[in-house]
């Protein structure tokens, strides 16, 4: 049983009038309490406990309205200039600029890139990554700090590619 059908349990028994769900499969156990104040979940096998206020119902729903932000190409904010590109994080992790703390790092700010030449490293699940440069030009801007955390899709470079 994975986390999304556990999540979908969850949510049945706090809509539904069920108060207690038991499953047992040989590689683990689950039970699923649910009283006025608070829906329980035993996991046994690896042990985990998750305890979760029950729903809370309003008497009437609460709106929020849609923020309005304001979008500039990164590009243009950073330089005047509209013709600078992104080398984008392709995973979440953590963005490492060399291959250790003695080494130099892969580029830095005035370094000329190739297609494919290797420009950072992002460590997602105990494996490093090497991220290579999808174009050719000269690296503008590090967007990153060394050893912090990265999103998918996240800016890491800037390069100009004239």
């Amino acid at each position: 049983m994975d986390l999304k059908e556990i999540q979908a349990l969850i949510k049945f028994i706090s809509t539904s009038g069920v108060d207690e769900v038991s499953i047992e499969r040989k590689d683990f156990k689950l039970n699923i309490k649910k009283n006025q104040r608070t829906t329980e979940m035993v996991l046994s096998q690896p042990q985990v406990t998750y305890t979760a206020p029950a729903p809370v119902q309003t008497a009437s729903p609460v709106s929020q309205a849609p923020l309005s932000v304001e979008e500039k190409p990164a590009a243009e904010s950073v330089s005047g200039k509209g013709n600078l590109i992104e080398i984008k994080s392709p995973m979440i992790g953590t963005f490492y600029r060399s291959s250790g703390p003695d080494k130099d790092p892969f580029v830095s700010v005035g370094d000329s890139v190739n297609t494919g030449d290797t420009v950072c490293i992002i460590e997602a699940m105990k494996l490093f990554n090497e991220i290579e440069s999808e174009i050719k030009g000269k690296i503008v801007k590090v967007l990153v700090d060394d050893a912090t955390p990265v999103e998918y899709d996240q800016p890491l470079f800037l390069v100009d590619p004239s």
